[in-house]
């Protein structure tokens, strides 16, 4: 199968500017090599696209190059995003034109030459020439360091990039899915928009491109207006007339006012103080017009959306994944929970959810590992895409191999006839959560591991290679270090799993948020009007719950199922969780001193300076410290302070008032 492409280029800044530009656009198609002539070259170069940066490295690389490789020469083309440099200075100006190899400089003009900016007056310079008399201005693609130091001012274009031509040809060499020349395209269009007065006089290959662009704004589902200052229309493609019923043919050159009657999106296009979007009904269509500037070029550019339509087709792509089971079922919102310990995992997990790189995901059971994957997907790039999931504990190794790498008909005895999908390709462009993932076996980690490295995968029985693109996302509670260290987890498998890694912490970690967990399940059962008294709900926050959130969900369903009200006390618990044989560990102690005596010192500071110690003041200073507390909290630990003697608590503006021996209990050791 041809997937490997290698980018040959002379120096080393050209072949990186190229390759992150094959990358970005080929990138999850094919493996892409490069190579620097100045820098090194490998022995030799088998069964591979070869790209030459040009076609003046030829004579430095063909050593290297065997018979079975195809030879491609890249065209290649102004940096379209730095062009605007040259538009800004003046008509006929000498402008010292420096690049590293004179042949490469004269190339480097004509290629402006044929795109029309001629306007300037071009001095071709290249290292040991002698430098022209008079010559502030000088320009180069991504030489910086050749330029002249006499020069004055010095305008960088970029490493000359590759034309879209070339990408045509390696598209058509590897026989790329159709979609990618469009994607491609769609990247360019913006540019032309931009470009399109000032390129306006562009040669026969520009023309080209621009009518090829322009079959690609006609086919795009949006509308698309652009019009200059003068409010006179540019751009209009067919989608818009589908939507508004005014042909290009009527709009190209007219003012925007003889097109659009309605008031309303005239004002939002023409007013530079509008906002970016709006919704409009226009001919009876619901439109949701998104309005950009583009100042350099004085333009205007807005598309149209059908609202309906665009609507329909979401709920569409969504009921087939809810059909399929191919989405998540949670968002970051569904993360229920305020202590500082979790809202600093939701932030962490939020940042993780912009990168494509393998989560390793590590917590007790019953934290939550799963809710936190979905709500990862759920934020991604890939949100629209599938998200599967799979529990490696759950399977044999054999059935849990078939179903995550497939199998051809007739692979096995039982095998589906016409085989089937395993999960890394039915998951392809979203997410693959697997579970518990220290529970497979050496064999699947030495499969895992190849996928996760090339990227593709080989169905049980098959011999063809399938590429993939697929976020991973693993989770265990097993300590994986300890397992390497035993010899029965890889740890080349275990440090490509963890590129980046989360922790979620445990119930125990985050004590504060019992209540809130409680009061959700209680609302989501079948008693939501149900209540739980402060003493029971002190209790439950008291508890280990070495099962976490699974454990308590199980407990509160259990008190809902027995309680003969709806009130749920200390009598409804499970009978291995009543209070008899409910101890405070010593730790537990410990903590509930600790917790006295933090409200204690805040109580004496607050009396010190005449502040009224209100249960909601408590509770805010509190959250700083390793004990924070909710106000439910401080009134039961008040209460626990009364009884001891240690507070005296009065009511209306006076407060809670430390004693004597409240003081003495602070300082102590105890």
């Amino acid at each position: 199968m041809k997937n490997e492409l290698v980018l040959l280029a002379g120096t080393r800044e050209t072949c990186k500017e190229l390759t992150e530009q094959l990358k970005g656009i080929l990138g999850q198609y094919i493996r892409i090599k490069s190579f620097a002539s100045e820098e090194y070259l490998p022995p030799l170069i088998e069964d591979a696209l070869i790209v030459y940066s040009s076609y003046l490295i030829h004579d430095e690389v063909k050593h290297v190059i065997a018979p079975s490789c195809e030879v491609i020469t890249a065209h290649r083309t102004v940096n379209y995003q730095y062009i605007d440099y040259l538009f800004e200075i003046p008509n006929d100006t000498n402008v010292l034109f420096v690049n590293d190899f004179p042949q490469s400089t004269i190339d480097s003009i004509e290629t402006l030459d044929r795109l029309g900016i001629r306007h300037l007056r071009y001095i071709p310079y290249s290292p040991g020439r002698e430098v022209p008399d008079s010559i502030e201005v000088a320009v180069t693609p991504g030489e910086m360091e050749l330029i002249p130091s006499s020069i004055p001012t010095k305008l960088n274009l970029g490493v000359r990039l590759i034309d879209i031509h070339t990408i045509m040809a390696i598209i058509d060499y590897f026989e790329l899915p159709e979609a990618l020349r469009i994607n491609i395209t769609d990247k360019y269009t913006g540019k032309i928009i931009e470009l399109s007065k000032k390129l306006s006089s562009l040669k026969q290959e520009a023309d080209k491109l621009n009518q090829y662009l322009k079959r690609v704004v006609d086919g795009v589902n949006d509308g698309i207006l652009a019009f200059d200052s003068s409010g006179s229309i540019s751009v209009f493609n067919k989608e818009l007339e589908r939507m508004i019923g005014i042909s290009p043919e009527y709009a190209l050159k007219k003012k925007i006012g003889q097109v659009f009657r309605n008031n309303e999106l005239l004002d939002f296009l023409l007013n530079d103080e509008a906002g970016d979007q709006e919704a409009f009904t226009v001919r009876q269509t619901n439109l949701l017009v998104h309005r950009f500037p583009m100042k350099n070029d004085n333009t205007i550019v807005a598309t149209f959306k059908n609202m309906d339509e665009t609507l329909e087709m979401e709920r569409r792509v969504k009921l087939e994944l809810q059909k399929k089971g191919f989405v998540s079922k949670y968002t970051f919102q569904s993360i229920l929970g305020e202590s500082q310990t979790l809202q600093e995992t939701i932030r962490i997990a939020k940042k993780l959810s912009l990168s494509d790189l393998p989560i390793l995901i590590q917590g007790e059971s019953g934290t939550g590992k799963e809710l936190f994957t979905g709500a990862i997907h759920s934020e991604s790039s890939r949100k629209n895409a599938p998200f599967l999931g799979i529990n490696c504990n759950a399977l044999p190794e054999e059935l849990l191999e078939s179903e995550l790498f497939g199998y051809e008909d007739g692979a096995f005895t039982g095998a589906r006839k016409g085989g089937k999908k395993g999960l890394f390709e039915q998951a392809d462009q979203g997410t693959l959560f697997l579970d518990e993932i220290g529970d497979i076996s050496m064999k699947l980690q030495a499969r895992l591991l190849r996928v996760l490295e090339e990227w593709e995968i080989r169905r049980i029985g098959g011999n063809k290679i399938i590429p993939i693109n697929v976020r991973i996302i693993a989770a265990t509670n097993r300590n994986l270090k300890h397992m390497i260290e035993e010899g029965r987890f890889r740890e080349d498998l275990y440090h490509r799993l963890k590129v980046l890694s989360l922790s979620i912490p445990s119930l125990r970690q985050r004590r504060t948020d019992i209540p809130i967990l409680i009061k959700s399940f209680i609302r989501q059962s079948q008693k939501p009007a149900a209540d739980i008294t402060e003493d029971t709900l002190e209790l439950l926050s008291q508890m280990e719950w070495k099962g976490n959130i699974r454990e308590l969900k199980n407990v509160v369903q259990y008190m809902l199922a027995v309680s003969d009200d709806n009130v749920l006390k200390v009598s409804d618990l499970p009978a291995d969780l009543a209070p008899a044989r409910v101890q405070l560990t010593p730790k537990t102690l410990t903590n509930l001193k600790a917790e006295h005596k933090i409200l204690l010192t805040f109580i004496a500071e607050l009396n010190e300076k005449g502040i009224p110690a209100s249960r909601k003041k408590l509770s805010a200073l509190t959250q700083n410290t390793n004990f924070p507390l909710t106000e439910q909290q401080a009134r039961l630990r008040l209460k626990e302070l009364e009884q001891l003697g240690f507070v005296i608590i009065r009511q209306g503006r006076s407060g809670t008032n430390v004693t004597e021996k409240g003081l003495e209990f602070a300082l102590s050791n105890n």
